[in-house]
């Protein structure tokens, strides 16, 4: 006979746990009865007993789960959750999700459990809603074609903003399809991208026809949708999931239409008021130019230039320009007359037009200033102002003699009175007044080589 397989308490353990929680009944159940043995810990957890039918289920609800203000020893409530084994203390427990009053129903059981899953992955986060387009073009409706809200929504945008251009996308609003429909729509306006922002509305009613609202995958087709999504289903008391995942809730579909389209009359009150402002504002930068221009022009006026006054100013200084320019050719005409007599002063010819004469050598035209510079006999040139007279060089007493001898007729004449009379050296007789060697031969003026710079 063969043994029986020995497991350990562990294993037998880990299989339960496998076994209970696989099965697809006991991971979302519904469970209505009495809560018995309430005990709320510190950390905010509770532990309590569900009783009916002389039978109960171990219970724990941890913080934050939706419905634990329901929990009251006594109470009947109806509990969502899921069964669990916990195998240190060997039980099984019904961890329960959400916890509502018998009277509230299944289906309010149902979207609390689903309101809170949803919540607990992000789909409400407020973060991540985004602001509606301050002047859209094209607004994109999810509606029933048929029903009146398609009319409101219609009224409501051709009184508030004309421009704006309609795109309805339809959809059931009521049934099982509802929801498959109204998701389809979302997605057909996301994958066209011609609308600005996208309504989604309906009608009022009971839990039971807003119920395609509340389904997972319209609100997972509006968390998923890249054009903002208002949404507008019911009246003011209804609350449903989309409205949560939703970037604005309106409480009514007309609301929604107000929410999405600016004000035609606001938006000309706001026109004609910043045109007002603009005028204002335009007449004080005008004013405040004007004074500006004004200011400049007087300083203008005070820094212009007096044009006639420096016309004055002109006229002295041509005047005095003028007179200094005459005054200082009087002087160098004055200067130049000085110059001009000094010169003719110094002139070698006047020296020698008021007596003096030249006498240089004949052979090399050196001028001689001493009778040591020529011997007896040497020829010399004697520049006078009318020529040149050739001339012998003699011993000193014998020329001092011959020349008041030749000129002792000319003193008697000069002492004798005025004559007319002109001395001719060259009619002197040769009974030999001067000897020979001597005598004096007028030729033509030619002056001597050393003269020829001064005349």
């Amino acid at each position: 006979m063969q043994s029986p397989t020995v497991f350990s308490v562990g294993q037998v353990a880990t299989y339960l746990k496998d076994k209970l929680e696989s099965d697809s009944l006991l991971s979302n159940l519904t469970v209505q009865g009495e809560i018995a043995n309430l005990r709320t810990v510190a950390s905010g957890h509770s532990y309590f007993t569900l009783r009916g039918d002389g039978s109960s289920i171990r219970c724990v609800m941890f913080r934050g789960r939706s419905g634990q203000h329901y929990l009251d020893q006594g109470q009947e409530v109806l509990a969502g959750g899921t069964f669990t084994f916990y195998a240190p203390s060997g039980e099984a427990n019904l961890q329960v999700s959400v916890v509502l009053p018998v009277g509230e129903g299944a289906l309010a059981l149902e979207l609390a459990r689903l309101r809170q899953r949803l919540e607990a992955e992000g789909l409400f986060d407020p973060s991540r809603k985004r602001p509606l387009p301050l002047f859209p073009r094209r607004i994109g409706v999810v509606t029933s074609p048929t029903g009146a809200v398609w009319q409101d929504i219609q009224n409501v945008v051709r009184r508030r903003y004309p421009l704006v251009e309609l795109r309805l996308a339809p959809a059931s609003v009521q049934g099982d399809a509802a929801a498959g429909q109204i998701a389809a729509a979302i997605g057909r306006l996301n994958a066209e991208r011609t609308a600005d922002v996208i309504i989604v509305a309906r009608g009022g009613g009971s839990l039971e026809d807003l119920w395609c609202f509340n389904a997972e995958e319209v609100a997972r087709a509006i968390f998923a949708s890249g054009i903002p999504i208002v949404s507008g289903v019911g009246h003011e008391t209804d609350y449903t999931i989309a409205d949560e995942v939703a970037d604005r809730r309106a409480p009514t579909p007309s609301a929604a239409a107000e929410l999405v389209t600016p004000d035609r009359a606001q938006l000309i009150a706001n026109v004609r008021a910043a045109r007002q402002q603009a005028l204002h504002a335009l007449r004080g930068t005008i004013a405040q130019a004007a004074g500006r221009v004004g200011m400049m022009q007087q300083q203008l006026a005070r820094r212009a230039p007096d044009v006639g006054l420096l016309r004055r100013r002109v006229d002295d200084l041509q005047m005095r320009a003028s007179a200094v320019i005459s005054l200082q050719n009087d002087r160098r005409s004055s200067s130049v007359t000085t110059l001009a007599a000094r010169l003719t002063a110094l002139d070698p010819a006047a020296t020698l037009r008021r007596g003096y004469a030249v006498v240089t050598t004949a052979a090399d035209g050196e001028v001689v200033t001493n009778p040591g510079q020529a011997s007896a006999g040497d020829r010399l040139a004697i520049t006078v102002a009318g020529g040149v007279l050739d001339a012998v060089a003699g011993r000193a007493s014998d020329a001092d003699a011959r020349i008041r001898e030749a000129a002792a007729p000319v003193v008697n004449r000069m002492e004798a009175g005025p004559t007319d009379a002109v001395t001719d050296y060259d009619a002197a007789p040769s009974s030999g007044r001067l000897p020979q060697r001597s005598a004096l031969r007028r030729r033509k003026a030619a002056p001597p080589p050393g003269m020829r710079h001064l005349l």
